[in-house]
C-alpha cells in the first residue's frame, strides 16, 4: 500500500508545481525611444500681445460748415491726399472773393502812391515842392504797400480755408467708419471728428513682460547660458487667435527702459509686416520671441511628456529593461519640444511610443527605426535590447 501512495503523492506534487497558479512572464512591449543628449536650442519667450496700427490719424474738421457729401467707402483703403468729405464751401468762397476784391483795391492804391512819389521826386530836388509833401507821399506809398501785403496774407488764409472744405486723408491706410453724415454741422473750433485712418502695413504688436523675467534673462546672458550678441535682432513669430501660425516673422524695435508701476511689467514692441492685412489692429495674438539660443539644454518631444497636477512625467527605460516613471521639471516649449530643467540626464532613454500600454515595471523592447524624426538612431548591431535583458532576468 505504501508503495502505491508514494508515486501518487509525487505525481500530485508535480501537478501542483505546474498548476494554474503559476503566472507566465510578462511579454515585453515594443517601444521607440530617444537617447537624451544636450543641444543648443532657441531661447523662446512666449507672451500675449495685441496688434496696433503703426500710425493712426484722426480726420477732423478745420472749417465750420455743413457736410455736403462723404466721398469714400467706409472700411476701404485710402491713399494720402484722397478726398474723404466735402463741406459746403459757399461761405469760404464768399470770404475769398471779398478779400480778393480788397486786395485789388489796395494794389490800385499802391500803384497810384508809387506814381505820386515818382512825380514828386524830381520836383523836391528843384524845390518846386516842400520836403514835407514829398515825405508824406513816400509814407502813403509805404502804407499802401503794407496794406497790399496784409491783404495778400488774408487772401492766402482765405484760400486755405476754402481748401479745407475738401477734407483729405492725412495718411495712406484703412479708413474707419464715418463719424458724421451728410447735413451734419461740423466746427473748426471744436475740431469735430469725421473719421480715422489707420496704417496697417506693417503693424505693431505690443507685449508686456515681467521685470523679474527680464532680470533672469540678463543674468543668463551674463553667465553665458544664453548665446546672445549685442545688436542681434530678436525675431518674433506670431500665433493667431484661432491657433494658426502667422507666416511672416517680425522683429523687436522697442524696449521700454522703465517698469510700469501698477503691473511691474516692461513694454516690448515688435514691428511685423502685414502685406495681406491679416493682422487687424486690436486683436490678441501670442508672440514667440527668440532671444538668442540656450546652450547645453535637454529637450524631449512634446508627445513624450505626460502632464499631471503635480507636473510633468516621462517614461524611461530602467537598468533592468523595464519602464520607469520619471518626474521632470519642465521649462519652455520650443518648436514642439519641452526643455527639461531637471529630472533627466544625458544618456537616459526616454520612451516616446506605446505610452498608453505601459505601466511602471513592465518590460520593454526597443524597436527604433534606423532613421526618423524621433531623434534616436537604432541600437548598434549586437547590442542586447532592453527586452532581452528582461527575459534573461526572468
Amino acid at each position: 500500500m505504501r508503495s502505491f501512495l508514494f508515486p501518487l503523492a509525487a505525481s500530485l506534487a508535480l501537478a501542483a508545481c505546474g498548476g494554474p497558479d503559476q503566472q507566465p512572464a510578462p511579454q515585453a512591449v515594443p517601444v521607440k525611444t530617444i537617447t537624451v543628449a544636450t543641444e543648443d536650442v532657441p531661447n523662446v519667450v512666449e507672451l500675449p500681445g495685441r496688434v496696433a496700427a503703426v500710425r493712426t490719424a484722426e480726420v477732423r474738421a478745420r472749417v465750420t460748415g455743413i457736410v455736403q457729401r462723404r466721398l469714400y467707402e467706409e472700411g476701404s483703403d485710402v491713399r494720402e491726399g484722397q478726398p474723404l468729405f466735402r463741406i459746403d464751401p459757399s461761405e469760404m468762397q464768399a470770404s475769398y472773393a471779398q478779400v480778393e476784391a480788397s486786395l485789388k483795391s489796395a494794389q490800385a492804391t499802391a500803384t497810384n502812391a508809387h506814381a505820386v512819389v515818382d512825380r514828386y521826386e524830381p520836383l523836391v530836388k528843384e524845390n518846386a515842392i516842400s520836403r514835407q509833401e514829398y515825405d508824406a507821399a513816400v509814407a502813403a506809398m509805404r502804407e499802401a504797400d503794407a496794406n497790399v501785403a496784409q491783404l495778400r496774407a488774408q487772401l492766402q488764409a482765405a484760400s486755405l480755408q476754402l481748401g479745407y472744405t475738401l477734407v483729405r486723408a492725412p495718411i495712406s491706410g484703412r479708413s474707419g467708419r464715418a463719424q458724421v453724415t451728410e447735413g451734419a454741422l461740423v466746427s473748426s473750433s471744436e475740431g469735430t471728428l469725421l473719421a480715422t485712418v489707420e496704417q496697417t502695413s506693417p503693424v505693431y504688436v505690443t507685449f508686456n513682460e515681467s521685470a523679474a523675467n527680464l532680470v533672469r534673462v540678463r543674468r543668463q546672458m551674463a553667465a553665458g547660458e544664453l548665446d546672445y550678441s549685442d545688436g542681434q535682432r530678436v525675431e518674433v513669430r506670431l500665433t493667431l487667435a484661432d491657433g494658426s501660425a502667422y507666416p511672416v516673422p517680425g522683429y523687436i524695435d522697442f524696449l521700454a527702459f522703465s517698469v510700469e508701476e501698477t503691473t511691474g511689467t516692461v513694454e516690448i514692441r515688435a514691428e511685423v509686416p502685414n502685406p495681406d492685412g491679416a493682422l487687424i489692429p486690436g486683436e490678441f495674438v501670442r508672440g514667440h520671441l527668440r532671444v538668442g539660443s540656450r546652450k547645453g539644454a535637454i529637450v524631449v518631444p512634446q508627445r513624450a511628456v505626460t502632464m499631471a497636477s503635480g507636473g510633468g512625467t516621462v517614461m524611461v527605460i530602467a537598468e533592468d529593461g523595464t519602464a520607469e516613471v520619471r518626474s521632470v521639471k519642465l521649462g519652455q516649449m520650443t518648436e514642439g519640444k519641452w526643455i527639461v530643467e531637471s529630472g533627466l540626464k544625458p544618456g537616459d532613454e526616454v520612451i516616446i511610443s506605446n505610452l498608453q500600454k505601459l505601466r511602471p515595471g513592465v518590460p520593454v523592447q526597443v524597436a527604433n527605426t534606423p532613421t526618423g524624426q524621433d531623434g534616436a538612431a537604432a541600437k548598434a548591431s549586437g547590442a542586447t535590447p532592453s527586452g532581452a535583458k528582461a527575459e534573461e532576468a526572468n
